[in-house]
């Protein structure tokens, strides 16, 4: 559990090192094992590794709970769904990561479950669709790519009075701008593979709750199923969160005068933005073509799918067909990263003039 005399970005630095004692190395070296001597508690290379531990103890921490780490997000997605009931309602966003939306109506087809989807902003509905009828309601907040804000806290209390458990994806926030279970939530996934990571370099996902029994029926799930991170990735994301609360500060601020600038763009219909976070969306008023050009007509943005790394990113969501089409044609997704917001501003105000002449 989180050391409350400690701030997450001294959390961030200090947690998950070896002890310091004379001659140790101050970073958690690289274990590669996939066999233990026997007699332990880790005995296989699938049950656990000391540079995954390492790692979880750092998100932990910061999340105030116990963390497991799993090859990717959709891993960790993919376990918590597997714990659903046969048949039982699962409440989701009309508009999140296509990837959880998709794992849900996959197993909706196969007949694994049902699902509803509700607008999680509308907090009113959220709470009217929590029934006795619902086993778990999935909250992503922001959500992607509309970046909508959930009231997470009102949504636990409605779903708990149902019964029902709450999973909160916060992976655009990470655990410095907000914490799901201090707001009542059981569970919280990460993509650890953007922010936590933070370099565009390691695939990797995890899940964090205060619930002894609940991590204990996740660990044996990861154990059975192999999901898995590799050592290696383990070992950048612990390196990516020393950095975490520099790099999510420059970040957010670059984003917060980035969509103060494009709300007064010719070129822009739109401006989606929290108030917080390095993720901004616009949906440009030429439409959907000018929005696939966009990323074409950058020289410092890259258009690339992912997001969360220091360097900044930007694609049009809809050019995946998978993608919700409560998502808008014209929309651009903005990851913001950590240059000198200058020179990202130059690059993309001469890419959307471009578009306009």
């Amino acid at each position: 559990m989180a050391d409350d005399s400690l701030r997450p970005s001294t959390i961030a630095v200090t947690t998950g090192r070896p002890p310091h004692d004379v001659d140790q190395p101050l970073n958690t070296p690289i274990t590669m094992a996939s066999t233990y001597v026997a007699g332990g508690d880790r005995e296989y290379g699938r049950y656990g590794n000391p540079t995954w531990q390492a790692f979880e103890e750092v998100l932990g921490e910061l999340e105030g709970g116990r963390a497991l780490s799993f090859s990717s997000g959709l891993a960790a997605v993919s376990v918590v769904l597997d714990l659903v009931g046969q048949g039982a309602l699962v409440l989701a966003p009309d508009a999140a990561y296509q990837g959880s939306l998709s794992q849900i109506a996959d197993l909706e087809m196969r007949g694994r479950l049902r699902s509803k989807l509700v607008d999680i902003a509308d907090t009113d509905a959220v709470v009217a669709a929590c029934n006795e009828d619902v086993a778990l309601v999935w909250v992503e907040s922001p959500t992607n790519p509309n970046l909508d804000v959930a009231d997470i806290e009102r949504i636990c209390t409605a779903a708990h009075e149902a019964g029902a458990y709450v999973v909160v994806d916060t992976t655009f926030a990470t655990p410095l701008l907000q914490r799901p279970l201090d707001l009542g939530a059981d569970l919280v996934v990460h993509s650890a593979t953007k922010y936590l990571a933070g370099h565009s370099d390691a695939l990797l996902g995890a899940l964090v709750t205060r619930d002894d029994e609940l991590f204990t029926v996740l660990k044996q799930r990861r154990d059975l199923l192999g999901a898995v991170p590799g050592t290696l990735e383990a070992w950048l994301a612990v390196r990516g969160m020393r950095t975490l609360h520099l790099r999510v500060e420059r970040a957010q601020a670059n984003a917060a005068e980035l969509a103060r600038r494009l709300g007064e763009h010719p070129a822009v219909q739109l401006v989606r933005y929290p108030g917080f976070g390095a993720i901004v969306s616009v949906e440009l008023a030429a439409g959907a073509l000018a929005a696939d050009l966009l990323p074409r007509k950058t020289r410092l943005w890259v258009h690339a799918t992912s997001l969360g790394g220091v360097e900044s990113t930007l694609e049009r969501r809809r050019r995946w067909k998978s993608e919700p089409t409560t998502v808008a044609d014209a929309l651009v997704r903005l990851s913001v990263g950590v240059e000198d917001v200058e020179d990202l501003w130059d690059d993309l105000s001469r890419a959307l003039d471009g578009l306009t002449d």
